[in-house]
C-alpha cells in the first residue's frame, strides 16, 4: 500500500493541475457567450409602420392581404394602426372596438354601394417620429363602389395617402411626413438606426428563416461557435504540453 501510494498521487497530479484552468477557461467561454447573446437581445429592434387590421364583431386580427388587394364586403370593419413593433405578432391593435353600427350609425345603405367601418388610430408619441405629433384617433364610414379594395375605402375618407415603389402603405391622412416601414433603434429610443430594412423586407427575412423573431442571428451564432472551438483548441494543447 505505501508504494503505490506515490505512484497513484503521480498519475493524480497532472489532471489536477490541468483542471483548474481549465474550469477558468470554460467559466471565461460561458460568459462570453452570454455577452454575446446579450448584445444579439440588445440589438434587437421593430419596424415603424401602419399595420391592417380586420374586426370579427368583437376583436381585432391581423389582416392577412394588404389593403390594395382585399375587397371587403359591406358591413366590415376595418383598421389601421401606427406603432413600433418587431412583427405581426407583436404589433400593437387599434385602440378602438371594431363596432361598425356605432362607426356607420349616420351613414344610410344606399343601393350600388357598400359601407366599410375604419378605425385610423395613429398611435402614441412614444412611436413617433422625430419632430412629429401623432394627429388623435378617428373613425370613419366610407361610402364606395361595391367592387372598391379597402385602400379605395381608406382613400375615400383619409387623403392624402403616401405609398412607396413597392405599394406599401406609407402614411395616411399625411402622417407621418417621411419614411416608411424604416428599422428603429431597440434602446428604447425610437429613433432610427441608420440605413436598414423596411418591414416588409423583415417580414420576407423571418418566412426565409434568416432573421427570425428577434434572436440572435447567424452571425452571432458561427461567431459564439468560433470562441468555443478556440476553447477546445486551447484544452487539447494544454495537455499535449503536460
Amino acid at each position: 500500500m505505501t508504494r503505490r501510494t506515490p505512484a497513484l498521487a503521480h498519475l493524480r497530479a497532472p489532471v489536477v493541475a490541468l483542471r483548474a484552468p481549465v474550469v477558468a477557461l470554460l467559466t471565461a467561454l460561458v460568459a462570453a457567450s452570454a455577452v454575446l447573446l446579450g448584445a444579439g437581445s440588445a440589438e434587437a429592434a421593430g419596424y415603424r409602420y401602419w399595420s391592417f387590421w380586420e374586426g370579427n364583431g368583437k376583436n381585432w386580427e391581423y389582416a392577412t392581404q394588404g389593403p390594395a388587394v382585399l375587397r371587403p364586403d359591406d358591413g366590415t370593419v376595418q383598421g389601421f394602426r401606427f406603432a413600433v413593433s418587431e412583427d405581426s405578432g407583436d404589433a400593437d391593435q387599434p385602440r378602438r372596438a371594431p363596432d361598425f353600427g356605432a362607426i356607420c350609425a349616420d351613414t344610410p345603405a344606399e343601393d350600388g354601394s357598400k359601407r366599410i367601418a375604419l378605425v385610423i388610430d395613429p398611435g402614441t408619441a412614444a412611436d413617433a417620429p422625430d419632430g412629429e405629433k401623432p394627429p388623435a384617433l378617428r373613425t370613419a364610414c366610407a361610402q364606395v363602389a361595391p367592387d372598391a379594395s379597402s385602400a379605395d375605402a381608406l382613400a375615400a375618407v383619409a387623403k392624402p395617402l403616401r405609398y412607396d415603389s413597392s405599394a406599401m402603405l406609407c402614411a395616411i391622412s399625411g402622417y407621418p411626413k417621411s419614411g416608411c416601414g424604416e428599422q428603429v433603434s431597440g434602446d428604447g429610443s425610437g429613433k432610427s438606426s441608420g440605413p436598414s430594412r423596411t418591414a416588409e423586407e423583415a417580414e420576407g427575412a423571418d418566412e426565409g428563416g434568416d432573421g427570425g423573431g428577434g434572436g440572435p442571428s447567424v452571425g452571432l451564432l458561427v461567431g459564439i461557435g468560433a470562441v468555443l472551438l478556440l476553447g477546445i483548441a486551447a484544452v487539447i494543447q494544454a495537455r499535449r504540453r503536460r
